[in-house]
């Protein structure tokens, strides 16, 4: 996704079982290379797993600025 995924928006390179589709190869995002799963983050489930990295991308996302 060359201009970044947004929150909420599934990745195009996970397959049908959520496994990354870029795992280990060169092209894989540098953001994701570092990304290091724990407990904190996967939850006890996908969906909790889900939830937190909402959160995390909706904590980094860029801030609009309205200048009207």
């Amino acid at each position: 996704m060359p201009d970044g995924k947004p929150a909420g928006v599934r990745c195009l390179q996970l397959s049908p079982d959520n496994r990354c589709l870029l795992m280990g190869k060169q092209e894989r995002p540098v953001v994701c290379s570092n990304l290091r799963p724990a407990e904190e983050m996967c939850g006890k489930t996908s969906e909790e797993a889900f939830a937190y990295l909402e959160f995390l991308e909706r904590c980094t996302a860029p801030t609009v600025v309205n200048h009207g």
